[in-house]
């Protein structure tokens, strides 16, 4: 065997999983046919054995299902899967039913197929580290838990109680797991060898229990809180789906693949609850959703956190000291999240009392936590000591980093620059969290080009995972490299651009919500294209975004790009939706919803509606529209101009670009992002849609040869 050792030694029989040439343990193909053999060589010498344990070799216990073969699948495959996913199951349960005591002995993380794997165990014991996860993620990844986890969790805990560790992929501890009854018994996670401490506490379990067994294979077994014929678990199926339906809107299968194995294999013997386990899961993973979302949210994930976009041969690094300028909300919102990872924050405007208020939002933020119970006062002081509001550009001495976060103005950008970059500590570098203006030219305020950059932070700060790190003509690895550690020191997802007008996130976003407004310009009814927006899976529709991010604040940036170009000799040619914009603004007074009036009203105290002079405005009753058509205009230009990203060079990896899009302008999850959202349909059926939009609508869906070759030559492969 290449992935188990089997040993047999005083009636205990050992399974120990150490897959060769990779750090952890996965159901491969090979641990699947080891698993098989072990299995017969543990029915061999039933006789002989009075306990089984189940061991790692590697740090962690087992990570699960081996993802990249699920990336090769085809529909055609689903059989196969099946028959595979039975024979696990079958080895499973013949080690479960053997007649002696089982224990597995968990010394890291089990998630996915790992935790399944640990579920074989009569008895579970861990060590007792808060830093090891456990349970089953696998929903997040479009897939479903399908090696007994549905069944065997849904047994243990309960349908309701089940619920959240299989629909929502909550994740615990072995402490947590402890006190819900997942895991029976915790060793110290500091002793000299914790292999061992797990061995000593596995035998002496085996000595102590030898008639050991699952507790659903006993007599007197009964499902906690009932099956579905109970009257209160009925009443919870009933709305459960309907429920779930809208959180998903019908675009993701695995949640509603997951609650109808848990209540339909509640109603059956364990042994037909997991073949109906088997069935959901094999016809989910082949499904395009399955691979899209495990493409991104695995493999461009993990790339993103290993630093794959981080220039290789700078030494790891971490300010202790950062300042910022401007406590607006973007400002505050950076110092909060600063001082909440440990790092020394000075919060700089124009005034002290602006700066106080800026400080006062991370007040408000703690107090909330330490109301809830989820910080003590003693945290929450420790965080408001590191964030000191000042209005003299001088208590900025010896910051690692400035940030300037000031007012999206290229000479206001400018006069903050050249006072504040002289404070920096030795070796220390300056970035601005424009949105918009190419770095490269505001990078002309400072005195060490090499030494600026772009860190574009998503508004609510505290909410948003991305952060969109912008090199300029000029910038250096060094500072690529620090920023990216920066951004990471505050656990969140850095994804590195060059530079470029919007760079790629703000100008792919701009694509989705001026394709809307130019919808609206056409005549398409605007509950159309919000409802549209929806179904198609973005978090809002686009009318109600450019209200949000204020209407006056597009025409703002429409007036610099126009002042810009100018400066540069050219003429810049506004799209349809920028002009509607322009429009909205500076003819209707309408400037979002900051003002009280935009493409909605909003009334005091009551929901937002949509303005209905939209209607008589805009609306042309003759316009013909197809849904699935205002759907594909609002997916397709996003991913459109992310390939233009790609081929421009602003883009350099299809990582960036996936992680970027779902994280950064919420394009839809089940896509797995905007790249993948065209290699997951093939790339020769993109090509043909984006020439038929192109035909209707116009150039924006045009995509040149240099674009189809960056398409193709990115093509991952697996």
């Amino acid at each position: 065997m290449k992935t188990i050792r089997y040993e047999l030694h005083d009636g205990i029989a050992t399974l120990t999983f150490d897959e060769p040439g990779s750090p952890v343990n996965t159901m491969c193909a090979d641990w699947q046919r080891d698993l098989t053999t072990a299995t017969g060589l543990v029915v061999r010498d039933k006789g002989l054995i009075k306990g089984i344990v189940l061991a790692s070799a590697k740090s962690t216990f087992f990570a699960g299902a081996d993802l990249k073969s699920t990336m090769r699948l085809t529909p055609a495959d689903a059989s196969r899967v099946f028959t595979e996913i039975e024979q696990t199951k079958k080895n499973f349960r013949t080690l479960e039913t053997l007649g002696v005591p089982v224990v597995s002995c968990i010394n890291g993380a089990a998630l996915g197929g790992g935790w399944e794997v640990a579920l074989v165990g009569h008895h579970r014991v861990a060590v007792d580290s808060p830093r090891i996860q456990l349970g089953l993620p696998e929903i997040t990844l479009g897939l479903m838990p399908g090696a007994t986890g549905i069944t065997k969790m849904t047994r243990l805990l309960g349908l309701m109680g089940a619920q959240p560790f299989i629909l929502e992929s909550k994740l615990f501890n072995p402490r947590e797991g402890l006190e819900l009854g997942l895991v029976h018994e915790l060793v110290p996670a500091n002793g000299d060898d914790v292999a061992a401490s797990l061995r000593t506490a596995a035998l002496l379990w085996i000595t102590a229990n030898p008639k050991a067994q699952h507790p659903w294979d006993a007599k007197d077994y009964k499902i906690p809180g009932g099956t579905p014929a109970n009257p209160k678990v009925a009443s919870m199926l009933t709305v459960a789906p309907a429920m779930l339906k809208q959180k998903t809107r019908g675009l993701y299968p695995a949640p509603e693949a997951a609650l109808a194995a848990m209540a339909e294999g509640a109603m059956v013997d364990y042994d037909t609850a997991t073949r109906i386990e088997s069935r959901y899961l094999a016809k989910l993973i082949v499904s395009p959703v399955a691979r899209n979302m495990v493409n991104t949210f695995f493999f461009n994930m993990n790339a993103i956190k290993s630093g794959q976009s981080r220039p290789k041969d700078v030494p790891r690094y971490r300010p202790e000291k950062v300042g910022i300028l401007g406590a607006g909300m973007m400002g505050a919102g950076i110092a909060y999240t600063q001082a909440g990872r440990g790092i020394d924050t000075v919060l700089e405007d124009v005034s002290l009392e602006n700066a106080q208020r800026g400080k006062l939002y991370s007040a408000r933020l703690t107090q909330t936590r330490v109301d809830k119970g989820r910080m003590s006062v003693h945290e929450q002081q420790d965080l408001l000591e590191r964030i000191k509001p000042t209005a003299y550009p001088s208590d900025l001495q010896g910051c690692d980093l400035i940030i300037e976060a000031v007012f999206e103005n290229r000479e206001l950008k400018a006069a903050v620059t050249r006072e504040a970059e002289p404070m920096l500590a030795q070796g220390g570098f300056f970035a601005s969290n424009t949105s918009t203006l190419p770095i490269s030219g505001l990078a002309q305020a400072s005195n060490n080009p090499a030494k600026f950059i772009g860190i574009h932070f998503f508004s609510p700060v505290d909410k948003m995972q991305l952060v969109e790190i912008i090199r300029g003509k000029q910038t250096d690895d060094e500072t690529v490299a620090r920023a990216y550690d920066y951004v990471q020191a505050l656990g969140k997802l850095p994804i590195v651009v060059n530079d470029s007008r919007g760079f790629y996130t703000s100008r792919t976003f701009g694509t989705f919500v001026m394709e809307g407004a130019a919808m609206l310009g056409e005549g398409i009814p605007a509950p159309v294209i919000e409802n549209a927006a929806m179904q198609a899976g973005m978090p809002v529709g686009p009318l109600a975004v450019l209200d949000e991010t204020a209407l006056s604040l597009s025409v703002h940036v429409l007036d610099q790009t126009r002042a810009d170009f100018h400066a540069e000799g050219k003429t810049y040619t506004a799209t349809p939706g920028e002009l509607l914009v322009e429009r909205m603004v500076k003819e209707l007074h309408r400037a979002g919803r900051a003002a009280g009036a935009g493409f909605y009203d909003y009334p005091v105290g009551q929901k937002k509606t949509l303005w209905p002079e939209l209607k008589p405005l805009f609306e042309k009753p003759e316009q013909a529209w197809d849904l699935q058509e205002v759907k594909d205009r609002l997916l397709y230009r996003q991913a459109v101009e992310t390939a233009r990203c790609l081929a421009e060079g602003v883009l350099t990896s299809v990582h960036d670009g996936n992680i970027g899009s779902i994280f950064g302008i919420g394009f839809p999850a089940w896509s797995g992002g905007a790249l993948q959202f065209i290699y997951g349909m093939g790339i020769d059926a993109f090509e043909t849609r984006c020439a038929q939009l192109a035909h209707k609508f116009g150039p924006g869906f045009a995509l040149s040869e240099a674009v189809q070759n960056a398409i193709r030559q990115h093509q991952p492969t697996y």
